[in-house]
């Protein structure tokens, strides 16, 4: 099967720059689902946007939930899924192609994460009925407000999706990269409260909110705890005077484990800490943590990871089971209950100004959504 290379490179400089920030994703949504019209699906707008508004984020926009009905029954039904948002600075994006690479103008982002996935689905998807291959059932889901937070995978109705194999296509790595495994991670706030004093007549009065989260912060163990177990603290707010003792601190971090134990465990080294920390200065302190998304744990014996393996082979990718410490839109569509792993995309440097795609890899995403297809039996 050969991809239509022109139409691939094309639709990806289209979409790149169509602005579709976070909360912002109205003018891309309804370009996909034109598309998606256009294969013949037919799609669903949820209102997974109001969910946002509980974050504070504004959006107008659901996810998009695509069908195609398939040319073969008695196969199981394919889930493909991309999100629709992008990281700043991503308004405006002019991209250059240089030889194989598509790369912006280092002003903003390319968004390549994830416009790669999209158009690799949807070149995929077109390549699959312009060669007349009989396939199952296929389901596709555009995600809004991926990023800070998989909101828009988590506002998903799972009642609307019968998939048993899901493909996210949003992962590192060259394209024949299959992740199987990620981390759940727990979300933490804390606030410490001490006492106010003069710092400069009384200091010896008060109790300083800053002095009881640094002496927390070096008795807790943060960083790499062990290779699938992360801790950090991200954010430190205190103050407003220097004549002040410092009253309140404010502390948010994480925890990630792909290890459900060592998850709970480290979480409860942390508050012990803080507990501990708090109450030998006399100071108070306030602890919330929030589950903010599940872990998921593949093998290479599940279903959903052999034909991942059986689709790159037969287009000669080298296929690659990998594991990673972040969370992706894969991890709330495992906790809906269809068992899902992440394709590596081949872009570089994203989040960043850098960031890029070789075409070649952007030809071998799309032709293994195309294989994906082909070899669901």
């Amino acid at each position: 099967m050969n991809i239509n290379k022109t139409r691939l490179i094309e639709e990806f400089i289209e979409l790149v720059s169509t602005d579709s920030g976070t909360g912002e994703e109205r003018e891309i949504a309804d370009k996909l689902t034109a598309k998606l019209k256009a294969l013949g699906c037919s799609v669903y707008e949820d209102d997974a946007w109001k969910t946002l508004k509980e974050r504070s984020i504004e959006s107008n926009t659901g996810n998009l939930v695509a069908k195609l009905d398939g040319t073969q029954k008695d196969v199981p039904t394919l889930l493909f899924c991309a999100h629709m948002d992008r990281v700043t600075p991503g308004k405006g994006i002019k991209p250059i192609i240089e030889n194989d690479i598509i790369k912006s103008d280092g002003t903003t982002i390319l968004a390549a994460d994830d416009v790669a996935g999209i158009v690799a689905i949807l070149e995929g998807v077109r390549t699959i009925q312009e060669n007349g291959i009989e396939h199952g059932d296929i389901e596709i889901v555009f995600t809004i407000a991926e990023e800070g937070g998989l909101n828009g995978a988590k506002g998903l109705d799972p009642s609307r999706l019968a998939a048993t194999h899901g493909y996210c296509l949003d992962a590192n790595g060259t394209v024949g990269t299959i992740v199987t495994s990620a981390p759940a991670q727990k979300g933490l706030k804390v606030n410490i409260y001490g006492k106010a004093a003069h710092a400069g007549i009384s200091p010896e009065s008060g109790i300083s909110a800053i002095l009881v989260a640094a002496n927390a912060l070096t008795r807790m163990q943060l960083g790499r705890i062990d290779e699938e177990t992360t801790a950090n603290i991200g954010i430190f707010q205190a103050g407003v005077a220097t004549n002040i003792i410092t009253e309140q601190a404010y502390l948010e971090g994480e925890i990630r484990s792909r290890n459900p134990e060592k998850l709970k465990k480290h979480t409860q080294h942390i508050k012990d800490v803080l507990t501990e920390v708090a109450n030998e200065f006399g100071a108070k302190v306030e602890i919330e943590i929030n589950d903010l998304y599940p872990s998921f744990n593949l093998t290479e014996n599940d279903a959903v990871v052999q034909l991942a393996l059986r689709a790159a082979a037969k287009i000669d990718l080298q296929p690659i089971l990998g594991k990673t410490g972040g969370g992706s839109d894969a991890n709330i569509i495992n906790g809906k209950g269809i068992p899902s792993v992440v394709l590596g995309l081949g872009f570089e440097d994203v989040h960043s100004t850098k960031e890029r795609i070789a075409i070649s890899e952007l030809e071998n995403a799309a032709r293994l959504v195309a294989s994906l297809i082909k070899e669901n039996k």
